[in-house]
């Protein structure tokens, strides 16, 4: 992973400096709320419902063990001793005290962290596949490009104060595991028929109040170009993205306003003015960047192994484990292990302060010291030995950190809600608790096979709940919580919106919505067909007359 150099360290050194005198001024009443509000929100403090929140950059989604282990300190000492991973990578904290946030920023720049522009109105952290280099269905590693980009649109000053907040993803795999179709930037990375490196642009993508899938900008790109045309798009946000209405501000709004045709002509009008200059890569900056992603010292190993396949013989709960949460890998005798932070009962994409301590502890043994964080709000150990694996389940599990329901209905993604977010219009983690607690079986998880339940607090969709196989939506009705169903989202290559089913629910009658819709699945499948097959083939209505119980040609009308 990249390592700092005494210019980054320097850089981050300085704004730690700076914000700690900014709190000061704020503190002895020289700055006023509204002055010290862009202050605090360039440096990750939000203030919430009941605490300060700080979120914690962590990009493209990489952590050395050191890092996880000063995080855990932190939580510990200055938090209620554990975080919270969001769909970003980022980590929040979400009880520090206001006058600890200069301290905390301080630690953490002594393990090359920060939590510099994971708020306010500019190029947001930078998220990648949680598989990057390791993917058998790789094209080109992402993560040199990712930290590029990283480094260019960190204090960028034309991009400081951008209309709202900008989000990219980068994906260089032939499947898509970023969901850059629904980002304001999505960078598919490629290669032409004669070898050479480029990618597809897509922009104007994004979930909150309006979604709307990206169009694509450019199908190809050269690699050198990357940057000067992404600043292209976002010179031509910042001069006419809506700064009259926060509702309209981003860049999807634009683009939909303009129509992609005109967008597009726009955007290669601006490149075609600045595509020779300073921000175009050479090879020489690449390769600077691209030496601290190099492979790290693989064994050569067999593609079998004779302990792991008895253990998983001998052992139905691990060979259930391996079947959910052990992916492959594309160098022989090497596996991807993804450490699930969906224990029925908690909180989803909570980790404590010794989970984190346990992590790096399994990341330094059987990880080469590496984790990463995945968009799906779980954490990967990516370099696993086969003849490992059994060993690290046994660890994983004894702190927690192997349920095997990766990809299964109780992997919710879900935003911290109204018990946190001040935003927030109805509660989010009691809902996946109750969820979870109804689909407790873990056998009867496993028959129904792939399900993505996706849940918001607000429509701000911090939990993506569009693009869930079921999605669900807090939403206030005369001051009450109560909760909006769709069904039929996705992401990946086939991204697509899922639709609302119908009027909203109040929260103790959400678990049997969903029990009527996962038994109108397993009615209608026919053989091991998937949750979202079905509902593509046969639409919303037998879901929605089991679940209002009416019949099925007649329409529901939305809350």
């Amino acid at each position: 992973m990249y390592r700092y150099d005494a210019f980054d360290q320097q850089l981050i050194d300085e704004r730690v400096a700076q914000f700690r005198d900014q709190f000061r001024r704020y503190q002895a009443g020289q700055l006023s709320e509204d002055e010290f509000r862009p202050l605090r929100l360039q440096n990750g403090l939000y203030i919430q419902r009941h605490a300060p929140m700080l979120r914690i950059a962590v990009p493209y989604g990489l952590l050395a063990s050191h890092q996880l282990r000063k995080l855990a300190d932190i939580a510990r000492r200055y938090d209620h001793g554990y975080g919270h991973f969001s769909t970003r990578h980022n980590l929040q904290l979400n009880w520090p005290k206001l006058e600890d946030v200069p301290d905390i920023l301080a630690e953490l720049a002594t393990v090359q962290m920060h939590a510099i522009q994971t708020s306010g109105n500019c190029v947001r952290n930078i998220t990648t596949d949680p598989f990057a280099g390791i993917a058998p269905d790789e094209i080109i590693d992402p993560r040199p490009l990712a930290e590029i980009l990283r480094q260019w649109s960190s204090f960028h000053p034309e991009f400081a104060y951008l209309p709202r907040k900008f989000k990219f993803a980068i994906n260089g795999c032939q499947h898509d595991r970023a969901v850059v179709r629904v980002h304001d930037i999505g960078i598919e990375l490629l290669r032409n028929a004669a070898g050479e490196t480029g990618a597809k642009i897509w922009a104007g993508g994004g979930l909150g109040r309006t979604p709307i899938i990206g169009e694509v900008v450019s199908d190809w790109v050269p690699w050198e170009h990357i940057i000067t045309y992404c600043e292209a798009i976002l010179r031509l946000y910042n001069r006419y993205g809506r700064r009259d209405n926060s509702f309209k501000a981003r860049i999807k709004i634009l683009v939909k306003a303009l129509g992609i045709a005109e967008f597009r002509r726009q955007v290669e009008a601006e490149f075609a003015q600045t595509k020779s200059s300073a921000t175009t890569l050479d090879q020489s900056e690449y390769e600077r960047v691209a030496k601290h992603f190099q492979a790290p010292a693989y064994e050569t190993l067999p593609a079998e192994n004779t302990a792991f396949e008895t253990a998983r013989a001998t052992h139905p709960a691990f060979a259930e484990w391996v079947k959910r949460c052990v992916h492959p890998h594309r160098v022989s005798g090497y596996r991807a292990v993804t450490l699930s932070l969906k224990a029925h009962g908690g909180a989803p994409g909570n980790i404590s302060a010794a989970q984190m301590e346990s992590v790096a502890d399994l990341a330094d043994r059987y990880s080469f010291g590496e984790a990463r964080v995945a968009h799906e709000q779980n954490l990967v150990l990516a370099d696993v030995r086969l003849a490992d694996l059994f060993e690290l389940w046994r660890s994983a599990r004894e702190a927690g950190l192997a349920t095997p329901n990766i990809g299964l209905l109780t992997d919710i993604i879900c935003c911290p809600g109204g018990d946190f977010c001040a935003l927030a219009n109805a509660k989010s983690i009691p809902i996946a608790n109750a969820i979870q607690a109804r689909f407790d079986n873990l056998d009867y998880l496993f028959d129904l096979g792939e399900i993505a339940l996706n849940i918001s607090g607000c429509m701000n969709s911090c939990g993506h709940h569009h693009v869930g196989h079921i999605g669900i939506l807090g939403v206030d009705k005369d001051g009450s919580e109560w909760y909006q169903i769709s069904l039929g989202g996705s992401q990946g290559n086939a991204t697509r919106l899922g639709q609302v089913i119908g009027r909203a629910f109040a929260a103790h009658e959400v678990p049997d919505v969903i029990e009527k819709i996962i038994a109108v699945f397993v009615e209608q499948r026919e053989g091991d067909e998937r949750f979202i097959d079905v509902v593509q083939r046969l639409g919303l209505a037998p879901f929605k007359a089991r679940v209002y119980g009416i019949p099925a040609k007649e329409e529901v009308t939305h809350a």
